[in-house]
């Protein structure tokens, strides 16, 4: 029998604040677009005059809410699973589909050399790597992947501090409470983040590609279904490709 997570107060605050924004469209955002996400919206808000509110978050939080009654109308997940999850449990209103596929880095803002790549991980001065919880936060799942095929999981185990999402993540990098971090490359190709640390890609033959997911949730057929289908097809647009290719995202 599947149990339901329980909604704390904290969160059914959070969902009548986003429902205070009746006629907008929210968005439930995976963390690792977070950046990517403004730039789309913008360029989605000046094509259709649209307004959308977006709540950034973990992928799996997220699915818990949303099956829990969270107002949100168009979900971006960091992968296909959990909008295939939503659709089984009839809770969207179309077909999940990829928008794009995510690339792993490995981020520092210390004096950790990186030129070894992901061995980097294994240097004695290398004291905390933090990651994005492999339970509710896909990125997360595939740094372990990653780790496990270059046999170097069980070395570093006790290294690993785990941050609820990709944001997470980027918080223990930036204020150096990790010497390093698995994140998107999306999240060090953003404007304010290019000259902050250094970074190296992971090879995408180590992990799984993280093919990331869109769909509309059966909420927005309350009042926002039009626009919901707008910023949906929106997303598979040239205009909206760019604005993905120019953070690091491969098209499907």
């Amino acid at each position: 029998m599947k149990i339901k997570t329980i909604i704390p107060p904290l969160l059914l605050i959070l969902f009548s604040s986003v429902c205070a924004f009746a006629g907008d469209l929210t968005v439930a955002v995976a963390a690792n677009v977070q950046y990517t996400f403004e730039e789309l919206k913008a360029q989605f808000q000046k094509e259709t005059g649209i307004n959308i509110k977006s709540v950034i978050g973990s992928s799996g939080k997220f699915t818990a809410q949303i099956e829990n009654g969270a107002p949100f109308d168009v979900f971006l997940s960091a992968d296909m699973d959990y909008p295939k999850t939503l659709q089984k449990e009839g809770l969207t209103y179309n077909d999940p589909k990829a928008y794009a596929y995510g690339t792993i880095v490995l981020w520092a803002m210390n004096d950790v050399d990186l030129s070894k790549g992901i061995e980097a991980v294994g240097e004695p001065e290398v004291r905390k790597i933090a990651i994005a919880s492999p339970n509710t936060a896909p990125y997360g799942r595939q740094a372990v992947n990653a780790l496990k095929y270059y046999h170097l999981y069980d070395q570093v185990d006790r290294k690993l501090v785990y941050g609820e999402s990709i944001a997470q993540v980027n918080q223990f990098v930036i204020s150096k409470a990790a010497d390093l971090g698995f994140t998107a490359k999306s999240i060090v190709l953003a404007a304010h983040m290019k000259t902050q640390g250094t970074w190296v890609e992971i090879e995408k033959g180590a992990y799984e590609p993280v093919a990331q997911g869109v769909v509309i949730l059966k909420h927005a057929q309350k009042e926002n279904l039009e626009d919901a289908q707008k910023f949906f097809d929106f997303l598979f647009s040239d205009q909206a490709g760019e604005i993905l290719k120019k953070y690091g995202y491969v098209l499907p």
